[in-house]
């Protein structure tokens, strides 16, 4: 059909929002119109429009063109939603903006994170506070009464006090500097990624086991002084001895870990642990570092003499220090992209790249090649400690780990070439360190004759025979 074309400059109808109206025109419809005006090209004609479909409504119900209903049902639910009381109440009821601003503030959150509970509370506090000041003015609106009662199962549950610290609404001139958390979660916030930072667990204890941030489990040699960590944030050292005369096993009796300066959150701050010194405070004597009240910062003694934790807000890390026994074991949390900051140079990273190949004692994930079938070995040597055989350093690490899975097998190992019983209990708090570190709970376990996390059947013998392998290259 061929549309008639109008001239520039006409009316385009009785419903446009621009043009003189007809004389003939009726009093204008008090229903809410679309006030969006037609879209004109450059010289070309109007698109199609309300006018259009007025040209043939007109001819039966001149002076009318009513709104698409489905466009006015929309508005008139988006204004009973959003404006509830408005005609009621002289103040408009603003619990949309209660609403976007609690949004803001917990979506960078990370739950794994040290300092979640706090600021949850902190946004929750901030979010009553804002419905309480709406409260007149949203007197019958549904959406405000939800999200009151909304706000008080959310304290309820995560154990908030009503009263305390509130977050601020507006993070561009609040943001701690010196929080790693709240710096990178409004930084990936505005560029529209609600993905919280990505963290990486690295972990050594026994004789020694390593678990690296790729989640890689070696057992290593590595005698005199290696680096887990070398960043242009933190390094951490650690110095191997032998554990028995004749044995290429080696366990941690040093720890000597750099935070470094950062700008005005911290200067630099040595922390150094060696075997019956496991210290709650810096070489320096300080127990902190950061101006203020909120440390960025800090070192926390659990036990004293056994077990300390140092927190470091400025870069998002944890670390655990133990003593187990006469022996260290080490556990730390860092993001990723903190931990990839380092020059060539600083490659060598246990953490990182793992134990080098000539200093490793298995294949590289926790086994050696006779899990793969090699044939049992017939040698005094698999009961070399008196006490232990390998039925009863099953049955005591069994006790303390029901899983049989790497850190089960590391503790056997352990027994069986030590005869050390510490070592049952360095497994497992290693594994402690895993549950309250480590950010997969799927990944905390893995199981040495699985490569998907998964025991194969026959997982026992396959155990035993690369125990007793194992041993063999500890001792020949």
């Amino acid at each position: 059909m061929m549309r008639k074309k109008r001239k520039r400059g006409a009316p385009l109808g009785p419903c446009s929002s621009h043009g003189p109206r007809p004389a003939t025109a009726p009093a204008p419809s008090p229903l809410p119109e679309p006030t969006r005006p037609a879209w004109t090209g450059m010289g070309l004609r109007a698109a199609p429009s309300c006018a259009a479909a007025a040209e043939v409504e007109q001819r039966r119900r001149p002076g009318l063109c009513p709104p698409p209903l489905e466009l006015l049902l929309l508005l008139l639910l988006s204004l009973g939603l959003l404006h509830a009381g408005d005609c009621q109440q002289p103040t408009q009821c603003r619990i949309q903006k209660c609403t976007t601003d609690f949004v803001s503030l917990t979506s960078h959150l990370n739950s794994a994170t040290d300092s979640f509970d706090s600021e949850f509370c902190k946004a929750l506090r901030a979010y009553a506070g804002c419905t309480q000041r709406t409260s007149k003015a949203c007197r019958g609106n549904l959406v405000y009464h939800s999200a009151v009662l909304g706000i008080s199962d959310l304290m309820s549950q995560r154990n908030c006090s009503k009263d305390g610290p509130t977050s601020s609404t507006n993070p561009e001139v609040t943001h701690d500097p010196c929080n790693y958390h709240s710096h990178a979660g409004v930084r990936e916030h505005r560029r529209g990624d609600q993905n919280p930072p990505n963290y990486l667990f690295c972990g050594l204890f026994g004789d020694p086991h390593l678990r690296t941030f790729k989640d890689h489990f070696q057992t290593c040699k590595v005698e005199g002084a290696w680096p887990l960590i070398d960043n242009n944030y933190l390094s951490v050292q650690v110095t191997n001895v032998p554990v028995v005369p004749g044995s290429s096993a080696t366990a941690t009796n040093k720890i000597t870990i750099i935070f470094k300066a950062h700008h005005e959150c911290t200067d630099q701050k040595v922390y150094q642990a060696v075997t019956d010194d496991l210290p709650a405070a810096f070489v320096d004597g300080t127990t902190s570092g950061g101006d203020g009240d909120a440390k960025s910062l800090r070192i926390v003694e659990r036990e004293s003499g056994h077990y300390v934790e140092m927190h470091a807000r400025y870069i998002g890390t944890t670390v655990f220090v133990r003593q187990v026994g006469r022996y260290l074991t080490l556990a730390i949390r860092m993001p990723e992209d903190l931990a990839m900051s380092y020059e060539e140079s600083q490659d060598l990273q246990l953490c990182m790249n793992g134990c080098p190949v000539s200093e490793r004692m298995d294949d590289g994930q926790g086994q050696v090649s006779a899990i793969l079938g090699h044939s049992l070995p017939h040698t005094p040597l698999v009961q070399a400690w008196p006490g232990y055989t390998l039925e009863t350093a099953n049955t005591q690490c069994h006790a303390k780990m029901p899983v049989k899975d790497i850190y089960f097998q590391s503790c056997v190992f352990d027994l069986l070439t030590t005869g050390d019983a510490n070592f049952t209990a360095a497994a497992h708090s290693a594994l402690e360190d895993v549950e309250a570190l480590h950010p997969r709970k799927e990944r905390w376990h893995i199981f040495p004759s699985s490569g998907n996390g998964t025991p194969r059947g026959g997982s026992d013998l396959s155990v035993s025979l690369g125990l007793t392998c194992l041993i063999l290259i500890v001792f020949l």
